[in-house]
């Protein structure tokens, strides 16, 4: 039977390969649409403008803001015209109308004429550093402010550079600004190593707010480097590219290389050349870039090198020199895309319409602005040139369409097979004991595995390593836990929601605290759940991520109100087993379509660290082994011993030992199907350093990487059954939250107070709980839609760690504990409440290790309280701890 399977593996994957005729599908053509804004007029008092070198520019207040830099206003340098600095501020602003329109008075300047500063726009202005004039450098720093109303500028001083310096360049990260090379003296012109960091955190600190200068990077020194931030998958880094080396007596060094900066390990990697194609390393010198989506780098243009090493040979040959100066060709018009995970450049286009240097690239409510700048030597021009990335949509297609509405009408259809049963609460909650105990497991392992594991663990791996991989391995050591410590309480008591059991150990302050936290928590996470994958969904498939919030959450409200848990956990079944299909598949054709195989595969991921597991630093902010370790070992014991969605399952089963084999059931399927996730995360790496021209450098969410693998790599009809998968993968996590919410409100709430209200009474409750938690859990993702979160998986853990680990450990307060009593339990958990806020805003501890310190906190205050502030025993506790359980 084994065997059989593999031969249909294989089969669909050798079909699907031949599908898709054996090449890779490329990506929509990402076309650079460049137009020109209006040109940059003259200063004012003059007829003419010749455009600027080195100016400061960047965007405050809705503004397009050009201040200061130099040109040639009469004749060109190898004419005997002179350099001349300006101080005039150019002002564009965008009308009402669509239009824009440029404000240039007398009383716009700068403190001074100067040109060739960093300038980055930071959200209070733009901050200008340094610079040069004719004569002398500058370590001014100033903020630049548009008073918009008043039609003003207005000038900040910040702390002074350690030193003179101009011709550097600068980028801001998080809350830092840094500033790599440059050189510090007009007369004496030495390119430099600095790297000097400030921390606009600290502004409100005259003792702490200054410049530092830190270790540079592990190469030559340089001038009209770029320097761009971006995230490494990771960490927010900064990218230092190019530049050139000069100094007296020596050959200019026009310089290729690339480095990365990590601010919070505070260390330089050397990555290399830039590259246009393989084994062609350029220069990009004095050139613009931006970041783009979440991991990639744009490069325009920049300065090549070679007419400058050409004409700095032919100091002597006036003639030839000045014939070159004429008739350079200007800049190089290309377009780069440099991938900060996989390190990988890619040629986008020679689209640029004209190439200038020595300026900047901004973006501009989402378009891409190049102001003014050199366009070859002693040439500058007024132009202003924009730009909108715009893809090519290939579209999802109709048969993609047409596969995912059917297994999405499907689900619907179980829903009304099964609410003919649903005739009493313990039916709706419980299934009447119906379910087998695999289905029981595999429904287990489908609302812990949501659509945000679906795609967040691959997305991971994809950028770092399989670091988290002991995260999910946990579960293997909880299981036992569960079987043994907390599983007989949940079913020799005969209870509907597990918060009955806090009533019966403690007293009803503690089962209704508990109850509204996993209500609360789970309004929470089915925002999350359902907006997170969503927003993923939409960025590959082009599906608004409103109609995809709102298909999953409407039918999965119909079914579940329909069907309760035994819809529920039968639907969870065919989604696991989509979900786990896919991703095997996926898993196989990723490597038949990277070339030289797995062993080429094996050996990249080797050499580039992506195998790594085990980090046994003792380090407690950042993802080590002991903190995954741990992080897991609390996740797990919150997710299967405290929370509801995961405690019903057990209550489905026909008994106890049904329940204990459906928990290990679910415990084994973890194993291979974190293997099977992890390690599409390492070939997706793999895949796209080997084809990085295939990949969407507009991509803004990692997480979205193997959505976006699924879309523009796999065949129409295989693409949407994967993206059903991981709509099921979303969905089974929904359902559950809807279902268990519904059993605690009517158990818990209604049904405590309400005890004669009947049956029927009680069934209403559980179906108009159900509407009611599906529409507002939509309407919630809806919101969320307008917030950034970075990362699905670090967002889910951070919020069941914050918000659920004080009931992880007021049950085990109550089972590992005898004289633990109601009134300490209460203290307990809001204290651990507290705690955790604290941790999170006031220490480096990694969000990973917040469910254990919240299990920690509640468990210990509760139990001290207890003992030393309310000692007293309140009520009898047989059959409800560890020491005394009831026997079967």
């Amino acid at each position: 039977m084994k065997n059989k399977f593999w031969v249909f593996l294989y089969s669909v994957a050798f079909i699907s390969q031949v599908s898709c005729n054996t090449d890779h599908k490329e990506i929509p053509e990402i076309q650079f649409n460049w137009q020109e804004l209006p040109e940059m007029p003259p200063s004012s008092g003059h007829t003419a403008q010749k455009g600027l070198a080195g100016p400061f520019t960047g965007i405050h207040n809705g503004a397009l803001i050009i201040a200061g830099g130099a040109n040639f206003p009469e004749s060109l340098p190898w004419e005997g015209g002179e350099k001349v600095f300006w101080d005039q501020i150019y002002i564009l602003e965008k009308t009402d109308k669509g239009k824009y329109k440029w404000r240039v008075e007398k009383d716009l300047n700068l403190p001074k004429p100067m040109a060739y500063g960093v300038s980055i726009s930071i959200p209070e202005g733009i901050l200008c550093i340094g610079g040069n004039d004719a004569d002398r450098s500058y370590q001014d720093v100033f903020l630049m402010q548009w008073d918009n109303q008043n039609k003003k500028v207005k000038f900040l001083q910040f702390p002074s550079l350690p030193r003179t310096l101009t011709a550097m360049s600068g980028a801001m990260v998080d809350s830092k600004i840094f500033l790599t090379g440059g050189q510090e003296s007009m007369l004496n012109p030495i390119s430099t190593r600095n790297f000097w960091e400030l921390d606009l955190k600290n502004r409100q600190d005259p003792g702490t707010f200054h410049w530092k200068e830190l270790e540079p990077w592990p190469g030559p020194p340089r001038i009209y480097p770029i320097t761009v931030a971006q995230s490494n998958g990771l960490d927010n880094c900064l990218y230092l590219l190019s530049g050139r080396d000069i100094g007296p007596e020596k050959t200019t060094n026009v310089l290729k290389d690339a480095y990365s900066y990590n601010p919070k390990s505070e260390q330089w990697i050397y990555l290399g050349s830039v590259l246009t194609e393989p084994g062609n390393p350029r220069s990009v010198q004095a050139g613009t870039a931006v970041p783009s989506g979440a991991n990639h780098i744009l490069v325009f243009g920049g300065d090549g090198g070679e007419l400058f090493l050409r004409l700095e040979s032919l100091e002597d040959s006036l003639n030839i020199k000045r014939d070159l100066l004429e008739n350079h060709p200007g800049f190089s018009k290309e377009i780069l895309a440099y991938n900060t995970i996989t390190n990988t450049w890619t040629k986008l286009s020679d689209s640029l319409k004209i190439s200038q240097v020595t300026t900047n690239a901004l973006i501009w409510d989402g378009e891409i602005v190049i102001p003014t700048g050199e366009i070859r030597p002693g040439v500058r021009t007024p132009k202003i040139l924009v730009t909108q990335n715009i893809k090519q949509k290939g579209g999802f297609g109709w048969i993609n369409y047409s596969v995912l509405g059917l297994y999405l009408l499907c689900l619907v259809g179980m829903g009304f097979y099964f609410s003919k049963k649903e005739t009493t609460t313990d039916e709706y909650f419980k299934a009447g004991g119906r379910i087998p105990w695999w289905a029981a497991g595999i429904s287990i392992f489908g609302t812990q595995l949501s659509a945000i594991t679906f795609m967040a663990i691959p997305a991971k791996t994809y950028a770092t390593n399989w670091g988290y991989f002991t995260l999910n391995m946990t579960i293997i050591l909880v299981a036992p836990v569960i079987v043994y410590l907390f599983l007989p309480f949940f079913r020799r008591l005969h209870i509907t929601t597990a918060y009955e059991y806090l009533e019966k150990r403690f007293n009803l302050a503690v089962r209704l605290l508990g109850s509204f936290m996993f209500i609360l928590l789970q309004f929470g996470r089915i925002g999350i759940v359902l907006f997170l994958p969503s927003l993923a969904l939409s960025v590959v498939t082009g599906i608004d991520v409103v109609y995809c919030i709102l298909i999953m959450g409407i039918l999965s409200t119909v079914y579940t109100v329909l069907g309760g848990i035994e819809a529920v956990i039968w639907t969870d079944v065919v989604q696991v087993i989509i979900l786990l299909f896919g991703a095997v598949l996926c898993l196989f054709l990723i490597a038949f379509q990277t070339e030289d195989g797995i062993g080429k595969i094996v050996n990249l991921a080797i050499e580039n660290n992506k195998f790594q597991i085990f980090d046994f630093t003792f380090d407690l902010s950042t993802p080590t082994f002991w903190v995954v370790l741990f992080g897991g070992l609390g996740t797990n014991i919150i997710s299967y011993g405290s929370d509801q969605t995961t405690i019903q399952r057990y209550l489905t089963t026909k008994d106890e030992r049904s329940a204990a084999r459906g928990i290990w059931g679910s415990a084994l399927l973890t194993i291979p199907a974190t293997l099977i996730f992890f390690s599409i995360g390492t070939l997706l790496y793999a895949f796209f350093r080997e084809n990085p021209q295939l990949m969407d450098f507009t991509l803004s969410n990692t997480d979205a990487i193997f959505p976006f693998y699924i879309v523009s790599q796999l065949p129409q009809g295989m693409a949407g059954l994967m993206i059903a998968a991981i709509f099921a993968a979303a969905m089974s996590s929904l359902d559950s939250s809807m279902n268990s919410i519904a059993s605690v409100v009517t158990t818990d709430f209604y049904k405590r107070f309400s005890p004669l209200a009947g049956e029927q009474s009680f069934m209403n409750m559980a179906r108009l709980t159900t509407v009611i938690v599906g529409l507002a859990g939509t309407g919630f993702a809806l919101i969320m839609a307008g917030w950034d979160i970075k990362s699905l998986w670090d967002q889910l853990n951070t919020f069941i760690g914050l918000f659920a680990g004080g009931l992880g450990g007021l049950f085990l307060l109550g089972i590992c504990s005898t004289r633990a009593n109601g009134y300490g339990a209460v203290i307990g958990l809001l204290a651990s409440g507290v705690i955790q806020f604290l941790v999170k805003d006031f220490s480096t501890l990694s969000f990973l290790l917040y469910a254990f310190t919240g299990i920690v906190a509640c468990f210990s205050i509760g139990y001290i309280a207890s003992l030393l502030v309310f000692p007293k025993k309140e009520k009898s506790i047989e059959g409800l701890t560890l020491y005394n359980v009831t026997h079967r």
